[in-house]
């Protein structure tokens, strides 16, 4: 019963609820292209809803990059939605443009009272760059011999916890780093009001070349920072703590506070394999605990383009995380 279109691929998703009813927002391109490989600059958000996570409706197109020029004329890619105090949905995506061949990523902003129509904010939707005093701790320029892109992307937002305003987690990479998969990073922006944002230092640095789509969210004392990464990017370091052959999926960072300091969870990579089976994954809680969602990757030759059902996960008497039902053997 998974969320399967017959005529576009599925990859990135995120998700909001709004009383009994799950909305599922996530990147989209049209089969008829071809190459899987070329989704990503054939994009625009698509949207579905359900009540139990399984069974899904299909809404269509909410968002599609902006007539040129624009800062996201070329792609609208991975964001998140939340809920602001005074009732309005705000969604914080990744653009990038034609100008710059899509190499530069920036965050972009839209508003929409219901979850159905949005509406960039302000002239074009721009949001937030790697500007200001903090940009310095970024990879804030492309280095093409070290890196494919200039990273800025899948902001996730939740409420600041230690006060009225915003904390932003965003995709990034480390200024000064030699070893290319060592500098994958987690950014960080904070704002009172979803609308004026502030770079700040990078919450966590390294273990890997990038940490895609990141989710922060708490269970008991912990927060966690779920992300994903592939294989090809795990850094020297961790590839040498960690003996297992290096996968693709879900991992997780672990913190007492949401500021950090972050750490790599110990122990086995959570959720990976390889080829990978499941990508871009989301932790959402339901009366009954924790599941996780993402969509089926397979690999370019077997590509899925589609959310997978969701599965449980529990969390042991450390704190770590498991995908599977809790068993004896896991406590």
């Amino acid at each position: 019963m998974m969320l399967a279109l017959d005529t576009q691929w599925i990859w990135d998703s995120w998700y909001a609820r709004e009383g009994d009813l799950w909305h599922a927002f996530f990147l989209q391109a049209d089969k008829s292209i071809g190459d899987p490989d070329l989704r990503h600059f054939n994009v625009s958000q698509g949207h579905a809803t359900s009540t139990d996570l399984v069974n899904w409706t299909y809404i269509g197109t909410t968002l599609a990059p902006s007539e040129s020029p624009a800062f996201d004329d070329m792609a609208t890619w991975t964001g998140s939605v939340i809920k602001a105090r005074d009732g309005l949905w705000h969604l914080l995506y990744t653009g990038s443009s034609k100008a710059e061949n899509g190499l530069y990523q920036r965050i972009g902003h839209a508003t929409s009272p219901d979850l159905m129509t949005w509406t960039r904010v302000g002239k074009d939707g721009f949001c937030l760059d790697l500007a200001g005093p903090s940009a310095a701790f970024y990879e804030s320029e492309l280095i093409p011999d070290h890196w494919h892109d200039r990273a800025m992307r899948d902001p996730y937002v939740i409420p600041d916890p230690a006060g009225n305003g915003y904390l932003m987690y965003f995709t990034a990479r480390a200024a000064g780093i030699a070893e290319a998969n060592a500098a994958g990073a987690i950014g960080l922006a904070t704002s009172p009001d979803l609308h004026t944002w502030t770079l700040e230092k990078p919450v966590f640095i390294g273990g890997f070349g990038q940490l895609e789509v990141p989710e922060v969210f708490r269970i008991g004392e912990h927060w966690y920072c779920l992300f994903s990464t592939s294989a090809q990017y795990w850094s020297e370091a961790y590839r040498q703590s960690h003996p297992q052959r290096p996968v693709t999926g879900a991992h997780y960072l672990m913190a007492s506070d949401p500021r950090g300091p972050w750490r790599l969870a110990p122990g086995p990579y959570f959720d990976g394999n390889m080829p990978c089976r499941r990508y871009a994954s989301r932790m959402l809680e339901i009366d009954s605990g924790w599941l996780i969602m993402g969509f089926a990757d397979n690999g370019k030759e077997h590509f899925g383009g589609y959310l997978l059902d969701p599965e449980p996960v529990t969390v042991d008497r450390n704190g770590f995380l498991r995908v599977g039902a809790k068993t004896e053997a896991a406590e």
